[in-house]
């Protein structure tokens, strides 16, 4: 290299060597000068400097490995736009027609066709009804169609050091997913999710994932991102690990009157109260409900107002899946829809 480059150098008139030589020295020491720089990472925020020191204590990562790891890890500024106006926070009827569509029910017609067998195991194990998977599948990434476009690491990095609202969350998380690629043996940069850090098929965080995903076609590995089979089975998984009922009621719609509506809805969405303390209040189902039955009160945006509902636990389990009542509702729609044209054996009712 240094001997093409000094060739295209002009001598001087004297002929002299020597103003060529310092021009090839020059050259050579600013290449060496790189080649050093991109063997050692620039300093990182102090922030990532304790991270990557928490994690050698704790987990005995290699302290230069992860600072070269994150030397390549950015900040991403559309994360946080994102975070800060999730599609969640719109009122019901804006969120509903985003996701109750025909091509969703029909794609998750098809899907629950294709896994049929699957599915049927994954509620026999868990007991969770094959409607409610689908409908979760297809509500994160429409069926593994759209599992995101963030590097994940990117995205965790980014709420974990740069959102202070969940940065204790993300920083957890930002752990967690290490933990998983080291396990893996995958490179922790590849990857690639949600802009919250969310991977796979069924959108699992890495928490979550190392948790509750599952090996569910035995062949030895836990893969969300390209088995079904494992994405069925991790979703049945997480649903029953939170508390899913078996064969009981999600939802009904409820009638308010002139019910002291804050005081019931300040409980939460957590179901604490019997439907015969609700009736008590004014509050009346409108499906037969036992009074022994316990239901939290929530309301949802409708464009002719707000309409009051009756959440029971099935209902308070996939808020664990997300925390939106908004998406739970979503999830519980699309599930009807997709019963309705599914016979019980997995053949469509047009078959």
């Amino acid at each position: 290299m240094i001997s093409s480059v000094s060739a295209e150098v002009p001598a001087s008139r004297s002929g002299s060597f020597f103003p060529r030589m310092r021009v090839a020295l020059l050259i050579a020491f600013l290449s060496v000068s790189a080649m050093a720089s991109a063997a050692t990472p620039q300093p990182l925020r102090p922030e990532v400097e304790a991270f990557i020191a928490d994690m050698v204590r704790k987990h005995e990562f290699e302290r230069e490995a992860l600072r070269r790891v994150f030397a390549k890890v950015q900040p991403r500024p559309a994360i946080i736009r994102a975070m800060t106006a999730p599609s969640t926070a719109l009122p019901w009827h804006q969120f509903r027609d985003r996701f109750i569509d025909e091509a969703r029910i029909s794609g998750g017609v098809s899907f629950w066709a294709q896994h049929a067998i699957t599915l049927e195991r994954a509620s026999r194990v868990h007991g969770v009804p094959p409607e409610i998977i689908v409908a979760i599948i297809g509500i994160e990434t429409r069926y593994g169609r759209d599992t995101g476009s963030f590097r994940v690491i990117e995205a965790l990095a980014t709420l974990a050091f740069d959102y202070p609202r969940r940065a204790e969350y993300f920083l957890s998380e930002l752990e967690q997913y290490l933990l998983l690629a080291r396990e893996a043996g995958v490179d922790a940069l590849n990857l690639k999710g949600s802009y919250a850090g969310a991977m796979g098929i069924p959108q699992f965080m890495p928490g979550s994932y190392r948790k509750y995903a599952v090996d569910f076609d035995g062949d030895g590995r836990r893969d969300l991102w390209n088995n079904a089979v494992d994405a069925i089975g991790s979703v049945a998984n997480y649903l029953q690990s939170f508390g899913w009922q078996a064969g009981e009621i999600i939802v009904v719609p409820a009638e308010t009157g002139d019910s002291a509506l804050d005081t019931v809805r300040a409980a939460g969405i957590k179901p604490v109260i019997t439907i015969g303390d609700l009736k008590q209040h004014g509050i009346v189902p409108q499906s037969p409900v036992s009074d022994e039955a316990v239901a939290a009160l929530f309301s949802v945006e409708t464009e002719l107002g707000l309409r009051y509902w009756l959440g029971f636990q099935n209902f308070y389990v996939i808020t664990r899946y997300n925390r939106s009542i908004n998406y739970a509702m979503a999830v519980t729609e699309l599930a009807s829809e997709l019963r309705a044209r599914v016979r019980p054996n997995g053949s469509t009712v047009l078959e």
